[in-house]
């Protein structure tokens, strides 16, 4: 039988032994994590390449079918679901600066497959559209006419999407990325 003091010095002597096992645990763990690390970076890396590689492929195939840009088809169709819609309207719609739709439009408007009007008292605002040469065009295009990013997006979770949101702000961060950016249309990237 063991004395008290005995029975303390076994258990700090074990507590010893369970903390330098925790300890030479917690470095394997984090040289793991860090020789893990450059892998799971690489990996991301890829899977960059691959959405931004979807991305412009769609972009690609919506400008060879309808001869125009995928923003300027976007903006074609959010104006044909929407008629009457303003320039403000578009600009929202599309998650863009004003100017942006105000460009966009101008370019739909020299290829006349959209028309303006101007109702009311503010004769500064405007209502959008479609021509019939802008709804036969759009009949041509693939689909998503958002592109397939937003498209894919609008499929995910809020969970996920919440935690995709959060670990790309962390991203953008590390990369002092631009603010203006991001309301930059993907076809014009």
């Amino acid at each position: 039988m063991l004395t008290a003091s005995q029975c303390d010095f076994q258990m700090s002597k074990n507590s010893s032994a369970v903390h330098g096992v925790a300890t030479q645990q917690t470095k394997v763990a984090v040289q793991t994590a860090k020789s893990e690390a450059p892998e799971a970076a690489t990996q991301v890396l890829r899977h960059f390449r691959s959405v931004f590689n979807a991305v412009k492929t769609h972009f690609q195939q919506v400008e060879k079918r309808a001869g125009i840009g995928g923003a300027q088809v976007w903006a074609l169709s959010a104006i044909q679901a929407q008629p009457s819609i303003g320039m403000n309207g578009l600009a929202l719609a599309l998650d863009i600066h004003q100017s942006t739709a105000s460009n966009l439009v101008k370019g739909l408007l020299k290829l006349e497959l959209i028309r303006v009007e101007k109702n009311g008292l503010d004769k500064r605002a405007v209502q959008l559209y479609a021509l019939p040469t802008g709804r036969s065009l759009l009949k041509k295009v693939p689909g998503p006419f958002s592109g397939v990013l937003p498209k894919a997006l609008s499929e995910l979770d809020p969970k996920t999407l919440r935690r995709l949101e959060k670990d790309l702000s962390l991203l953008l961060k590390l990369l002092n990325a631009d603010e203006k950016a991001a309301k930059t249309p993907l076809a014009n990237l």
